[in-house]
């Protein structure tokens, strides 16, 4: 079994990107817009313990900001066990990480974003 740790350097420019582009947008107050850097980053970094929680702790404390029970609360255990998932490289690959979806159910990645796995030098 692989276990993974941080997140490479080939991967960081998209996974800070995404992150960037989510700040910039809670600033501009498009929640939407924000929501799916969001996601597109947990989508880059979840095989990477560290990263993982980063965005996880973004999506639990967007949650705090639209007030939304539903997402605060499913983001709690997403952030005790996003981690381990990903040291131990058992992630559901392509999971946007919402409270909405299910936490481990795999969805398909978009291809914008295979694009950036594969100059990165990562398998999908």
């Amino acid at each position: 079994m692989k276990l993974y740790t941080t997140l490479p350097a080939t991967l960081r420019p998209a996974f800070e990107a995404e992150l960037a582009a989510y700040r910039q947008a809670l600033a501009h107050h498009d929640l939407r817009t924000a929501w799916a850097h969001l996601e597109r980053a947990h989508i880059l970094g979840q095989r990477y313990p560290f990263a993982h929680n980063r965005v996880h702790g973004l999506m639990l404390r967007f949650g705090i900001r639209i007030k939304s029970t539903r997402e605060v609360l499913g983001q709690l255990p997403r952030l005790v066990f996003g981690g381990v998932k990903s040291f131990v490289g058992t992630v559901p690959i392509g999971n946007p990480g919402g409270a909405n979806v299910p936490p481990l159910k795999p969805f398909p990645i978009p291809a914008d974003l295979q694009a950036v796995f594969v100059r990165a030098g990562i398998r999908p």
